[in-house]
């Protein structure tokens, strides 16, 4: 049984699926489905279409150049059977698989480790430019020399938001919250000790 791959998208193709097309050159394309035919035929490229391995490739978001890819390009000579070699062919078969598997697996890994690190900048910009929403217009209260408190004091119980991680800001920021609360209720608790 031969599996073929779809000339658009790369997909496996399998017996008594798919359409053929022959052209006058006696080139043969195979397709998967009628979707890659007609973008075929509509002179499409492959690479440009995201939902295809050749633009995956193109982007750099699957394994493109590896040396265990050339044993999967067919050779037309035939060979004379023998058992023993079809034994070892077996067993290299796997091991290929094996080692691809691998570098597939570590090539994932890195994309993952470099999205990371976008993430995170992307991340430090966005609070960068939106403090105003974080901070809380309620700080400005919490440094007047009024209070029982020093300046020094408030100013080293502010937020540091210079932290690299969202998930400290957050923290920090419940902290903040919970902080201007129970000056509120305090400041609420001396009003009404003064009145009665």
């Amino acid at each position: 049984m031969r599996i073929e791959k779809c000339f658009f998208c790369g997909s496996p193709v399998y017996p008594g699926h798919g359409i053929q097309f022959v052209r006058n050159d006696c080139k043969i394309f195979r397709f998967c489905r009628s979707k890659c035919h007609k973008n075929f035929k509509k002179k499409k490229n492959p690479r440009k279409a995201k939902w295809t391995k050749a633009f995956r490739k193109s982007a750099g978001k699957e394994l493109a150049v590896d040396p265990t890819f050339e044993f999967e390009k067919r050779r037309n000579e035939p060979v004379k059977y023998d058992r023993e070699l079809w034994a070892k062919t077996l067993e290299a078969m796997k091991r290929v698989e094996a080692i691809k598997g691998k570098r597939e697996a570590q090539h994932i890994f890195d994309r993952w480790k470099k999205a990371k690190v976008i993430e995170r900048e992307k991340d430090r910009r966005e609070v960068k430019r939106d403090i105003a929403l974080i901070k809380s217009p309620a700080v400005g209260l919490a440094n007047r020399p009024s209070k029982a408190m020093d300046v020094e004091e408030a100013d080293e119980e502010e937020m540091d938001f210079t932290s690299t991680e969202i998930g400290s800001v957050k923290k920090a920021k419940k902290r903040q919250k919970a902080r201007i609360v129970e000056e509120v209720e305090e400041k609420r608790l001396e009003e009404e000790m003064l009145q009665s």
